[in-house]
């Protein structure tokens, strides 16, 4: 599938009109990193698809159209922004966890733990009762075979995938599950009279958007909607962990504040936002965030004309549904990693040159909920947006292979890349991040407020244009 056909696929998806990928600009061609997976084309087409939602919405609000371009390089430098993050001129600390990684188990089969939360870290050393060494895991795991640890991770609250080829995970209960699924889905869940959008100097200000998501998909949802302007307050609990190079590359545009949603003041806190709020963006284990009250359907009473965006690892439909679970973990099971290995003649799991599951989903996320806004506008109605990781990556394998020698193309350094880099204050220090790649002619994305840490501002909406 070409770049083109890979955005006009997403934009049909969402409803958009086929007249408008006219307007859109697609530079550069794969190989844009190594890889036999066209992660390049993954990168340019959820990035392009986001400007060119973006300007669509703006066209709704002012009668005025602007082009889109996104160059393909640029997309996936910005498909591995946190490699390149620097912080007063210092890379940050490594987010890889010493016990993280790969292993062989005892029947043979390689495992892909993760451990880089620590009560991830402390739930695995705990169950296989090993030291935090990485050779003592190892011992531990010997006397397991893959399948087996896998399924008991995930019923301990562990997160653990057992690495199959793309058969076997096609052949897989779950793998045929998702295998049904759409890439994303937008589904109207309530009735609402239509929020009348009046024109602005951006495409998205004054929407207020609630973020409650971490480490890298959810951010760069909320972090794009911010790069065209959107009022993104990031919300967070005391004592939930996340990683703060993270923080810092997902954070950049957004409030940051903290919410305790085991506390009944906590959770009118959250009720008193919500019902501001045009768009409510959730990416915790599914259930979690539906048993405080705040479901899809509970938001929509809530916030009549809202847009809600789920973000899950699996998907919602098939036995893991309701299995925690990160980009590597899913590359891990679902063959990508199965499949670079045997192409590059490597033995074990070969992860793909970027998280791009991450990445992708988090702008497929804010490609849809603009997508959505508009509906809303447009029809009225109160709208859920519902992605996963899974789903992205059965998506990828769709996008088609590169050659084999595509893995011998250029894994760009942070040096190739300077051109694309911008240094701006924070409340860490001095960052230099990669700018946003999706380019927009009459309204140039970019960030209003800088990364700030968790917890930095009161639990309010500022007083702002309201759209």
């Amino acid at each position: 599938m070409s770049p083109a056909e890979a955005t006009a696929h997403i934009w049909q998806l969402g409803g958009g009109s086929l007249s408008a990928l006219y307007a859109v600009a697609l530079r550069g061609r794969e190989p844009a990193l190594p890889s036999t997976f066209a992660v390049g084309t993954m990168a340019q087409a959820t990035i392009a698809a986001s400007a060119l939602a973006a300007a669509e919405f703006w066209n709704l609000r002012t009668g005025r159209r602007q082009l889109a371009a996104v160059d393909m390089r640029h997309a996936a430098a910005e498909f591995r922004s946190e490699r390149y993050l620097r912080v007063e001129g210092k890379p940050e600390r490594s987010v890889w966890d010493k016990v993280a990684g790969v292993y062989r188990v005892g029947d043979g089969r390689y495992v892909r733990v993760h451990a880089n939360m620590p009560h991830h870290r402390e739930r695995t050393l705990r169950f296989l009762g090993a030291e935090y060494d990485r050779a003592s895991v190892e011992r531990k795991l010997q006397d397991w075979a893959g399948e087996a640890l896998e399924t008991a991770a995930a019923e301990n609250g562990m997160v653990i995938t057992m690495m199959r080829s793309p058969e076997e995970w096609r052949a897989h209960p779950h793998g045929a599950a998702v295998g049904q699924l759409p890439l994303f889905e937008i589904i109207r869940i309530g009735d609402a009279s239509p929020r009348k959008r009046v024109p602005a100097e951006r495409p998205m200000t004054g929407i207020r958007v609630l973020d409650l998501t971490r480490v890298i998909a959810g951010p760069v949802c909320g972090r794009t909607l911010a790069a065209h302007g959107a009022e993104v307050l990031s919300v967070t609990g005391p004592g939930i962990p996340d990683m703060e190079s993270l923080i810092i590359d997902g954070g950049r545009g957004k409030l940051r504040t903290e919410i305790d949603l085991t506390q009944d003041n906590g959770r009118e806190t959250l009720r008193t936002l919500a019902r501001q709020a045009d768009v409510f963006v959730q990416g915790y284990r599914p259930g979690a965030i539906a048993a405080k009250g705040f479901s899809p359907e509970a938001l929509a009473e809530i916030s009549p004309g809202i847009v809600c965006v789920s973000l899950s690892a699996w998907g919602h439909m098939g036995p893991w549904a309701h299995r925690r679970g990160f980009d590597s973990l899913v590359q891990n099971a679902n063959g990508l990693n199965d499949a670079e290995a045997k192409a590059a003649g490597v033995e074990g799991p070969k992860e793909l040159p970027c998280q791009a599951l991450d990445h992708g989903t988090g702008f497929l996320m804010a490609t849809a909920a603009m997508m959505a806004l508009k509906r809303q506008a447009e029809e009225g109605g109160s709208w859920l947006v519902r992605v996963s990781l899974a789903q992205t990556g059965e998506w990828l394998w769709k996008l088609g292979r590169q050659p084999v020698e595509a893995l011998k193309a250029a894994n760009p350094t942070r040096e190739d890349v300077r051109d694309l880099l911008d240094m701006s204050p924070s409340g860490f220090g001095a960052i230099t991040a990669v700018r946003h790649a999706g380019y927009l002619s009459d309204t140039p994305a970019g960030f209003a407020r800088p990364a700030m840490p968790l917890g930095s501002h009161r639990s309010e909406w500022p007083e702002m244009l309201r759209s």
